[in-house]
């Protein structure tokens, strides 16, 4: 029985971590830096604003974000939720005075804008910042007002350029790890019914049941790579030396997630044949070992995904076991119940539509290296 160790998984997890840990200490070190800028140009900008300069290091922080298109994203929702709370405080003083019934009328609104959701994130600065005019500005709010957005737009701009100019960032790389990773993840795990399958029935191993629900976050955890590396090439002048076709890391990720769904299901069969849950479901002893054998096909199939040497013939391999099912399906229709063969019939069909999914994925081969 073939399978590979997990190792290579344990050491392609430590990669990602450290992938995440060397992105964090880098927007770390960049914020700090565009904090310090903000801070140290703000007592020099004119007119009102040089009264309010511990206002620029925050327009810094909001604009520090893991990538340049949602920096740029989070600025404009800062500036557009502070325009809408200056709108409102300035509503509060031109009409009325400032008291307990208009603030918190005013608030109120704000608070109500917020809702919509129109400013993501920063939805919550709205009522904060119609208190911060129509309290900390008092009579002077015009004036705080002027400085706030000035100040807060000087620290947005320094976070926006350093982003741009240090090391801008492109999840592009981790994407190959996390799809490699997630095929090893359900490569193991048909190794792993594949080897219960070929043991002592019922098996005295049950890990094979309660890790499908690991495969769940893996898919959830690529899927969220995969976005992160597709939103970091917008607006991203790295992205034109690092050129990347995202659109078949997608393809790549929607087959994986089919395949999840029926490597769940052949699961979920096997369990309801040996525990009677969720479904009880006769499994024909005599068919197992063929079970076996194709399960463990399509999990060597997964782990060779990256090779190219091994890719062909793995599914070639894979196909060869499936059809070798499915033969002896056909031969033994006759000679046992229909609700006998539906549990190896079921899985047959889910390592086919497995291959299915693979099938469009799999890497043409190069015409120079046939012979």
């Amino acid at each position: 029985m073939s399978g590979l160790p997990l190792e290579p998984v344990k050491r392609t997890a430590w990669r990602l971590k450290s992938d995440i840990t060397r992105a964090r200490i880098l927007q770390a070190v960049k914020a700090a830096i565009a904090v310090g800028l903000a801070w140290t140009i703000a007592p020099y900008l004119p007119g009102v604003a040089d009264n309010y300069p511990y206002y620029a290091p925050l327009g810094a922080i909001v604009s520090m974000y893991p990538t340049l298109m949602g920096s740029m994203k989070n600025a404009l929702q800062t500036l557009g939720s502070l325009a809408v709370a200056i709108v409102l405080a300035g509503a509060v003083i031109i009409f009325s005075s400032p008291s307990v019934l208009t603030m918190s009328l005013a608030v109120g609104a704000g608070a109500l804008i917020a809702a919509t959701g129109w400013f993501g994130a920063n939805r919550e600065y709205i009522p904060v910042t119609v208190l911060f005019v129509l309290i900390i500005g008092g009579p002077d709010a015009d004036d705080y007002s002027i400085g706030y957005l000035e100040q807060v737009s000087l620290g947005i701009v320094i976070g926006l350029l350093i982003n741009v100019l240090i090391f801008p960032a492109l999840g592009q790389d981790a994407v190959d790890r996390q799809l490699s990773n997630y095929r090893r993840v359900l490569g193991d795990h048909l190794s792993e019914v594949a080897k219960a399958l070929a043991e002592s029935w019922p098996p005295e191993r049950d890990g094979w049941a309660s890790g499908k629900d690991t495969l769940v976050s893996v898919s959830g955890e690529v899927r969220a790579a995969v976005l992160h590396a597709d939103d970091s090439r917008k607006a991203n002048p790295r992205a034109r030396r690092h050129r990347r076709d995202v659109s078949a890391d997608y393809d790549d990720l929607a087959a994986l997630e089919n395949v999840t769904f029926y490597v769940r299901d052949i699961t979920d069969v096997l369990a309801g044949a040996v525990w009677g849950t969720p479904i009880k479901i006769e499994l024909r002893p005599e068919l197992r070992p063929s079970l076996s054998i194709a399960l463990d096909a399509v999990s060597t199939l997964l782990h060779d995904w990256d090779s190219e040497e091994k890719q062909q013939p793995a599914h070639s391999a894979a196909t060869d076991a499936l059809a070798a099912l499915m033969a002896e399906l056909d031969a033994r229709k006759n000679t046992a119940p229909a609700t006998a063969m539906g549990a190896s019939a079921a899985i047959a069909m889910d390592v086919a539509r497995i291959l299915a999914a693979l099938n469009p994925r799999l890497t043409e081969p190069d015409p120079a290296r046939e012979p």
